[in-house]
């Protein structure tokens, strides 16, 4: 299968980014959404098995393409650069992973995140873009977001990496993409 893993052209680094550099991110990020869409829908139905699976934007869309997402799930093994650098950043010391996802795994996490955006604001109109600019040191800083579920946004690209680990640590499988939706669905205000 032939597949274009996602190119940022930025650092990814939301805190050290400037407002400009994350305003002109978040219009990337909306930009590019159609053509990363299409290109999941590519990849997912040139699978054997998934060759079925439609880009219809409703909530049953998303049990086909979390099982779909779970089996694209890969890790590859973290240098020990990369663990002493995560071992730097650490408040108090805990065991680093020695494997991390791959590229096109965390692709795949942004481009469905990406697709269960739509999901949910085709779904829910009370749903709206933002880019939460208030404090540094909140997780979603900068980054864009979905607003409308109470106390919390929701950040898609986040939420499908934070589901990409779960399934290469077998906490999670194809199942955990419709109970997430299922889940936030139900605290829309």
């Amino acid at each position: 299968m032939t597949y274009a893993i996602i190119q940022p052209p930025f650092t990814l680094n939301f805190r050290e980014m400037s407002k400009k550099e994350l305003k002109d991110y978040f219009a990337w990020f909306q930009d590019v959404l159609p053509q990363r869409l299409d290109e999941l829908s590519r990849a997912v139905q040139k699978t054997p098995g998934f060759e079925t699976w439609q880009a219809d934007f409703t909530p049953a869309s998303l049990e086909l393409l979390g099982r779909w997402f779970a089996t694209q799930v890969e890790t590859r093994p973290r240098t020990q650069d990369e663990i002493q650098e995560i071992e730097s950043r650490l408040s108090f010391p805990i065991e680093v992973s020695g494997e991390d996802l791959t590229n096109r795994t965390f692709s795949f996490a942004v481009d469905t995140g990406m697709y269960l955006s739509q999901v949910f604001l085709k779904n829910h109109a009370s749903l709206r873009w933002d880019q939460p600019f208030g404090n540094k040191k909140f997780v979603d800083y900068g980054q864009p977001v979905l607003e409308g579920f109470g106390a919390a946004p929701f950040n898609p690209a986040r939420m499908l990496v934070t589901l990409a680990y779960g399934i290469s640590g077998k906490r999670k499988d194809g199942s955990s993409l419709r109970n997430l939706y299922a889940i936030w669905a139900k605290m829309i205000k």
